[in-house]
């Protein structure tokens, strides 16, 4: 089936831009499936912080065991560049919409399934060599997932207002960062310890399967992108799109990876390491460690929102610039903060890594789309930003985690630092794109 015919195929009802609401529906189904996607993702995050290296690897210490967990995590990580490729490919040839249904079945129903794996206790060593099978379906599934959602987002979008309406996607993030963290705040408040590391903490992964049926309702209804309608139309699709992105665009390609890598190192250590960081090392109770952890991540919404918004006044690039030079000097004072043991001030501490991530992430969501053109964007944008999550996201929690026990926490700031600079490099040597018509690129 020829491409044009595909397009043929489609809905006579799918929202478009021009319906009634259309941009907002548009918009809507955006971030939903960021909102259900990154949900999913951040409480496997949130559990391996806290129980999974009881769950799944009890005969290791507790540092092993930690970094054991780390480690599948990692794992993910390490999948979604190839997710990127598999995607983004499909996503070029055949349309946005289709692949981003089957990225969020991917991904929901693989964290549903970690909610219903047996332990150690139970399986012996088949249950980590599982959980590491469903942490790559995760990995896969994200990996398709963010390009798509951002040009759903872009791709749509008046030119004036690609940064506002690109914040959607980008607000999944929060959102479902948010309702993770919120969730198992409630388990592990209503359950004694036993009953939350025993079962409590599988409800919060149970949860989406119901929240990934609700995110398929939303998508199956929107029309596909005009821009990729145009291209096909017009130009016909590129048969190996990410090839042809590393051909016209290497630049891009590398640079946009270095230059997201540091909002993955601010985040995934803020909400991983620090996390376990203070619950161990420091005593502090979870609950407690959740509630400041809920103040951190409603200045990474706010903060997202805002700079995304502001970009299509201002220019992307500019803001992006300060955002990772901010991070070079948050990451040197991170620990130091948490390691003062006052509430007011690790609230401080981790809203600040996710300020520096919020200024960045937000004008991403509209430069990384734009620095590609519309046959290869969906892998262009997409295997770089994943690329850059391999880098920020898979690594530094485990390095991180490595230069506290063997140094000190201070010195895994000074790591965060070191990233952060590398990111202002990277985004230096990019150009500014928001007057950039998408059909040109």
């Amino acid at each position: 089936m020829t491409e044009p015919a595909h397009l043929a195929a489609a809905s006579a009802n799918a929202v478009t831009a021009e319906s009634p609401g259309g941009m907002r529906r548009i918009a809507t189904a955006s971030f939903i499936g960021t909102a259900i996607e990154f949900y999913d993702y951040y409480i496997y995050g949130t559990a391996a912080a806290l129980v999974l290296n009881e769950a799944f690897f009890p005969e290791l210490s507790r540092t092993a065991g930690t970094l054991a967990t780390l480690s599948t995590f990692a794992i993910g990580f390490a999948a979604r560049p190839i997710g990127a490729a598999v995607f983004g490919h499909y996503g070029d040839r055949v349309g946005r919409k289709t692949v981003l249904v089957v990225s969020l079945l991917m991904m929901g129903l693989s964290t549903g399934l970690i909610g219903l794996l047996p332990g150690y206790a139970t399986l012996g060593v088949w249950a980590p060599v599982l959980l590491v099978l469903l942490r790559v379906v995760q990995g896969l599934g994200l990996g398709g997932e963010w390009g798509g959602a951002a040009l759903l987002a872009v791709e749509h979008a008046p030119k004036k207002k690609r940064g506002l309406y690109a914040a959607a996607p980008q607000m999944g993030s929060p959102v479902g960062y948010f309702a993770a963290t919120v969730t198992f705040l409630l388990m592990s408040s209503v359950l004694d310890e036993g009953a939350f590391e025993s079962w409590g903490w599988r409800i919060p992964f149970l949860l989406s399967f119901v929240l990934v049926a609700v995110g398929l309702a939303i998508r199956l209804k929107i029309s596909e992108t005009p821009a990729f309608a145009k291209v096909v139309e017009e130009r016909g699709t590129t048969k190996a799109p990410l090839v042809e992105a590393f051909r016209r665009h290497p630049k891009e390609m590398l640079l946009g990876a270095g230059m997201i890598t540091v909002v993955y190192v601010m985040f995934y250590t803020a909400a991983t390491y620090c996390m376990t960081y203070t619950s161990v090392t420091l005593e502090i109770p979870i609950n407690d460690m959740l509630g400041l952890t809920l103040v951190a991540v409603v200045v990474l919404g706010v903060s997202t929102f805002l700079v995304a918004r502001w970009s299509d006044r201002v220019g992307r690039r500019k803001l992006i610039i300060a955002g990772a030079a901010f991070g070079v000097v948050w990451g040197a004072v991170l620990f130091p903060l948490l390691d003062t043991g006052n509430y007011v001030l690790i609230a401080v501490a981790l809203s600040g890594a996710l300020l520096c991530m919020g200024i960045i992430y937000g004008p991403a969501g509209a430069y990384m789309p734009e620095l590609f053109g519309t046959n290869m964007r969906y892998s262009g944008a997409g295997f770089s930003y994943n690329l850059g999550g391999v880098l920020g996201g898979a690594a530094a929690p485990l390095i991180v985690t490595a230069l506290a026990e063997a140094y000190s926490p201070s010195v895994g700031g000074w790591f965060m630092s070191a990233m952060a600079l590398v990111s202002l490099a990277c985004v230096l040597a990019l150009p500014e794109t928001a007057e950039r018509d998408l059909d040109t690129v």
